[in-house]
């Protein structure tokens, strides 16, 4: 095998020397051709300054496939001479030049070249570039590791040396890669030609000798047992420290490596009495030195990656040492923050500049792996018993303080933030965050939560705090520089204090009624809606009410909302809660916050909320059973009122969104109140049993088109989307109500229901008589004031409700009180509703030429053809005698004098238009 690569090499290496001839020659016919163009086209090339020429052939002499990667190309007369890319220009004698595994380490040029044309585009290098600058570079380092690795094999299995002279050898091998490597550097090795940069060939040697430097170590210790575990830890260490510190030299690629191998040490070296100190100092100064060289480099991965190997160790530790020693813990944490503080996010400039910068990506490792450690010290029964949970509440300062210190670290205060919460509700009873995995809950090694130690109330307390005034200062400062980041710390300057203010009083509380954390809730509420004025007054340009201030304004509002849970009964917070919309709406009067309106929209869901989980407000059994007067009355109606009020006020403000939400509240609500109030007088103050009766939906029904109505004389005098769309959509619910619970589900014809005992005022009139009045009223109302479909669709369903009544009416004067269509029909009732057919349908045809209504018309024609289908297809062969004769007598005179209004009405308009 070996021979082979030797033999591919050579192959490669032969193919390498014709392509680069032939490349000059190219070179050399694209150059003669940009030449004759020019010259052709009366043009005088570009004339090359002095120096620029001694570089370029300087240039040609050193490094000649770095022209022939830059080939000179213009075989269009017509196109513009353009600028081709300079090339690297040789170091100065004596001076390191840094490797180019990463970006923006090559030295630049001391003055650009102007060539005849344009140069390749980089990122396309030709064959002769990619075989001889990387593959030749590449294959030979692998060659030469592997070259290593085959003579200490062959000498094995040859017997030829014993083991201590093989790895004396091995070790040999690995300096003299790493002295070879540092012997180019040093005598006058130049950077690669553009897009050849992986194929730094000091760099490939230092890594190849690193490799069989750290295998040597290894085998001594764990093949051969020729050093203790001391020793080659401390070997394995320095080797992995010291390839990270070449990498200043060698790029970011050989920086990886000795970090793999640095991280890998602990676990390749084992031993009987494992020293937890120990091992956290060696990764404590791991990690700083990795941190110095990256922070020199602004090399992200590699530090991203020094700090997972950390916290990945720091998190196996905590897992599966038994009896993990809280105080190693707490150092490496505290290494961490301090390394990423003061190493990794070192003095980048100034506050408004490094607030623009974003944040810096590599700090959520460090911020993920610590938060998990303080949730580690917080839940852990063995940790909590060593340190009464302080520990790990000091872990989450420490995280927010570090955020506070360092802008760009915000990924800590996320951390931070997320720790805290998970922690505080999984003190909720019966929530249980360390329970076993097998149960449904997520958890933390199987271990469950403390909750009962004493300390959990006062670190809750010292958390909120610490939230709240970092937070809301950092907001404050961020508020005009760098808006996002700023609500992150408002955010979270909310969000934490509530979680735990909810989560205690769950847990410690009385749920029933406790004013002391309602007297903190309200304390919040001061604080909060205060910090969101003390933000806005830093923003720019103030009182604008960013993002800062709308989190904080809106904490407010929760933290209101939680009071009123914590201090009152449910009926009083349902009631109080809606009254609350006034506030933020009266507010838009002294400020334009945007938040202020949808805080009221938001009053008005949480009300909405409560009355769908409860709809008696205080609970079916504290329900009066007095009609009206009880708390169902002020329970919808203070909420309707009260949203109403805002949607006035804020149309005189802000007008915007929020009032046409807090308009529809209101409208929602006032039809809430009145069909609860219904429905509880119509069941016997119980409304949440029984079937709905025809009596109650025709009462539901009439709010409806009454609904439709005002909204419709409401939206005439402030006209409004919600208004008008509000108006209609009524109108279309009642009609749909009509159609399917009065004409199908609750037909007394269908369902036999009692119709009452009284002729006139009776069920019919309620249900069917006083809707038709009412939707033919709406329907003449809203003529002219809404699109014309939805006149005509009232007026239809109008009519349709009229010969319902009057129909079912006379079924009720032949049978009574019951009207099921199982009792049958008589000749005479049969005949009756023929006449009245015809009645009602020449009654039709007047009112709709009288209103110049087509659509009553229409439905007169409509109806009459019905009783004519009806009389020659049911009458003829069910009455008999007198009465056939008496519908056909009755339907033929209509049907003449209709005939004849008809044309009386053409004549007269043929008059008027002549």
């Amino acid at each position: 095998m070996f021979e082979s690569l030797i033999g591919l090499v050579a192959i490669i290496a032969l193919f390498v020397i014709i392509s680069r001839q032939q490349s000059r020659i190219g070179l050399i016919e694209r150059e003669l051709g940009a030449l004759r163009s020019l010259v052709l086209s009366g043009a005088a090339p570009p004339v090359a300054k002095p120096a620029e020429r001694i570089a370029a052939d300087a240039k040609a002499d050193a490094a000649p496939m770095a022209a022939a990667a830059a080939d000179i190309a213009s075989p269009v007369v017509s196109e513009p001479v353009t600028q081709a890319p300079a090339t690297e220009t040789e170091a100065p004698a004596g001076e390191a030049l840094p490797g180019p595994w990463s970006a923006g380490e090559a030295p630049k040029a001391a003055e650009p070249v102007e060539p005849i044309a344009a140069a390749k585009a980089p990122g396309k290098p030709d064959i002769e570039t990619a075989l001889g600058t990387r593959w030749a570079v590449w294959v030979g380092g692998i060659a030469l590791a592997l070259g290593g690795l085959f003579l200490i094999r062959y000498t094995i299995e040859a017997g030829i040396f014993g083991p201590g002279v093989r790895l004396t050898m091995a070790a040999v091998l690995g300096l003299v890669l790493v002295a070879g490597g540092e012997f180019i550097r040093r005598t006058g090795f130049k950077v690669p030609v553009q897009g050849v940069a992986g194929a730094y060939i000091p760099a490939i040697l230092t890594a190849a000798g690193a490799f069989i430097l750290f295998g040597t170590v290894y085998a001594a210790h764990g093949i051969y047992g020729f050093i203790g575990p001391a020793l080659a830890f401390t070997l394995l260490g320095a080797i992995g420290v010291a390839t990270i510190v070449a990498a200043l030299v060698h790029g970011q690629a050989l920086a990886g490596i000795g970090l793999v191998g640095s991280m890998a040490t602990p676990a390749l070296v084992s031993s009987q009495a494992p020293n937890p100190w120990a091992l956290f100092v060696y990764l404590a100064i791991v990690l700083a030195a990795t941190a110095a060289i990256a922070r020199m480099r602004d090399w992200k991965f590699l530090i991203a990656a020094a700090f997972f190997g950390t916290g990945a160790w720091t998190i196996a530790y905590m897992t599966n040492a038994p009896g993990a020693d809280l105080a190693v813990i707490l150092f490496i944490d505290a290494v961490t923050l301090a390394v990423l503080a003061l190493v990794w996010l070192g003095s980048r400039g100034g506050e408004e500049e490094t607030a623009k910068k974003g944040f810096d990506w590599p700090s959520i490792v460090p911020g993920v792996f610590v938060a998990f450690s303080a949730l580690g010290l917080s839940v852990d029964s063995t940790l909590v018993a060593a340190g009464d949970a302080l520990p790990g509440a000091l872990v989450i300062v420490a995280l927010v303080a570090t955020a506070l210190y360092r802008p760009r670290a915000v990924p800590l205060l996320h951390a931070a933030g997320l720790v805290s919460v998970m922690i505080y509700l999984g003190i909720i009873p019966p929530t249980t965050i360390g329970s076993d995995l097998s149960q449904g809950n997520v958890g933390f090694d199987g271990l469950r939560v403390a909750a009962g130690n004493p300390l959990t109330l006062r670190i809750g307390i010292g958390l909120g705090l610490v939230f709240v005034g970092a937070g809301f200062w950092a907001a404050r400062r961020f508020a005009a520089v760098a808006q996002i980041r700023a609500a992150c710390w408002a955010a979270w300057g909310i969000a934490a204090p509530l979680v735990i203010l909810l989560a205690l009083w769950l847990t410690y509380g009385n749920l029933d009624r406790d004013f002391v954390y309602a007297a903190a809730a309200a304390l919040l509420v001061v604080v909060f809606a205060g910090g969101g004025e003390w933000i806005a007054r830093a923003e720019e340009p103030p009182l604008k009410g960013g993002m800062a201030v709308s989190f904080a304004l809106g904490g407010a509002a929760i933290a209101g909302l939680l009071m009123l849970h914590m201090a009152f009964n449910s009926g009083w917070t349902t009631i109080l809660l809606g009254a609350a919309a006034i506030v933020p709406a009266q507010a838009t009067r002294w400020r334009s916050y945007p938040v202020l309106g949808w805080i009221s929209v938001g009053a008005a869901i949480a009300v909405l909320g409560r009355v769908a989980f409860d709809p008696t407000i205080v609970g079916a059994e504290f329900l009066s059973k007095t009609p009206v007067f009880n708390w169902l009355l002020p329970g919808y109606g203070v909420p309707a009122l009260a949203f109403g009020f805002a949607a006035w006020q804020l149309v005189r403000t802000t007008n915007g969104r929020p009032r046409l939400a807090m308009e529809a509240a209101a409208a929602l609500f006032a039809l809430l109140a009145v069909a609860m109030l219904v429905r509880h007088a119509m069941h016997g103050g119980v409304i949440d049993t029984g079937a709905m009766t025809l009596a109650e939906q025709a009462i539901y029904t009439l709010i409806a088109i009454g609904a439709g109505a005002i909204l419709v004389a409401v939206d005439m005098r402030s006209p409004s989307s919600v208004l008008r769309y509000g108006s209609m959509a009524a109108g279309v619910v009642s009609v749909a109500f009509i159609v399917i619970r009065h004409f199908v589900v609750l037909n007394p014809l269908l369902t036999d229901e009692s119709t009452g005992q009284i002729p006139v005022f009776n069920l019919l009139f309620l249900a069917y008589l006083l809707p038709a009045i009412a939707a033919g009223g709406l329907a003449l109302y809203a003529r002219d004031k809404r699109p014309k479909w939805y006149a005509q669709m009232l007026a239809v369903v109008a009519a349709v409700l009229a010969l319902a009544y009057a129909t079912l009416s006379v079924r009720r004067l032949f049978k009574g009180e019951f009207i099921g269509l199982w009792s049958g029909l008589g000749q005479l009732e049969t005949y009756t509703y023929s006449a009245l057919w015809l009645v009602i349908g020449v009654a039709l045809l007047t009112a709709g030429v009288w209103l110049k209504s087509q659509v009553l018309r229409i439905a007169s024609a409509a109806l009459i053809a019905i009783a004519v289908l009806k009389v020659f297809l049911f009458d003829m062969s069910e009455l008999e005698g007198v009465l056939r004769a008496l519908s056909f007598i009755g339907l033929g005179a209509v049907l003449i004098g209709i005939g004849l209004f008809y044309q009386r009405l053409l004549t007269r308009a043929a008059r008027e238009n002549g």
